[in-house]
């Protein structure tokens, strides 16, 4: 294992290994690696490809997808910089103390996403288009344009985040599916409530910043019922995969009743806004998990 104190000299200063995963959201992009190969797996199911012939693909999409998703994030830490360093959660990251400076930081994020658009686009054409339209929407759409202004900028922000099961399933089949979709819209729907899960325990930071978080601009009481729209658009979307089995089907959806469950108990009186919205949010994270990771398994036991 790579030991994250190691120092990197780079013009002098004391970068260590720590410091680049921060500054690329290294824990972000692990998580969006569960949905990116769960994609590309369900295409070689569904399409009856070899799964080891098409290991090549796979693993060059997954080495792509890291360096395009470490890259924009990357690129969102350098323009984050005036903003972050408002926010006690995020004034310690590199960008804002100065231990990567912002020429060192551009050249990173340009660097990570020129090699990673390079080995998307050596796959095919609609791989590489897709992890293209994924850094224009998460860089331009929602860091640039829409998060500093717009209320909606977390559902905008959801576009770009929804295309790794895309990346994963172009891999193996650039003519993408109905099912394919279907997984875009599963992560599209999944993000406003784990999102505003996490923003109604900051709103008092995304305030400092001056940033438009729901929570923020139009409190609990209408982030609440966001969440929960977004939780119930989420209900249907098993049956809309039978290709996938009963078995998948009776497990995703018992998964997003326990979920309906969590996300309307937040309209109990008494509430306690921050405790709900942290289940909320850890609940969020393992349903993105267990819902993909599910998908794999499913199939494979079919495969047995």
């Amino acid at each position: 294992m790579l030991n994250e104190n190691i120092i990197i000299p780079i013009d002098d200063s004391r970068l260590t290994v720590k410091d680049i995963k921060a500054v690329v959201k290294m824990g972000l992009v692990q998580g969006n690696l569960i949905p990116t190969f769960a994609g590309a797996w369900l295409a070689v199911i569904l399409t009856e490809q070899s799964f080891l012939g098409s290991l090549p693909e796979v693993i060059t999409m997954l080495i792509g997808s890291v360096l395009i998703m470490g890259g924009s994030c990357a690129l969102n830490n350098f323009y984050d910089q005036d903003i972050d360093a408002l926010m006690p959660s995020k004034m310690n990251r590199p960008s804002v103390t100065g231990k990567i400076n912002s020429r060192q930081l551009l050249i990173l994020s340009l660097v990570l996403m020129v090699l990673g658009e390079a080995l998307l686009f050596s796959i095919n054409m609609t791989t590489g288009l897709i992890g293209f339209l994924g850094i224009f929407g998460y860089v331009i759409l929602y860091s640039v344009w829409s998060k500093r202004h717009l209320v909606s900028n977390t559902i905008i922000g959801s576009f770009p985040g929804a295309v790794p099961p895309l990346i994963g399933w172009a891999c193996i089949d650039p003519h993408l599916s109905t099912t394919a979709w279907m997984l875009f819209i599963i992560m599209f729907a999944w993000q406003p409530a784990h999102f505003y899960a996490l923003a109604i325990k900051r709103k008092d930071e995304y305030g400092l910043a001056n940033i438009p978080m729901l929570p923020t601009v139009k409190g609990f009481s209408r982030t609440r019922l966001g969440m929960l729209f977004w939780v119930l658009i989420l209900l249907p979307t098993p049956f809309l995969m039978p290709e996938l089995g009963t078995v998948f089907i009776s497990l995703a959806t018992l998964l997003n009743v326990c979920w309906l469950l969590l996300a309307l108990s937040g309209f109990r009186s008494g509430v306690k806004e921050a405790k709900w919205a942290m289940q909320m949010f850890i609940y969020s994270l393992n349903y993105l998990m267990i819902f993909f990771v599910m998908i794999v398994v499913v199939t494979l036991i079919q495969m047995i």
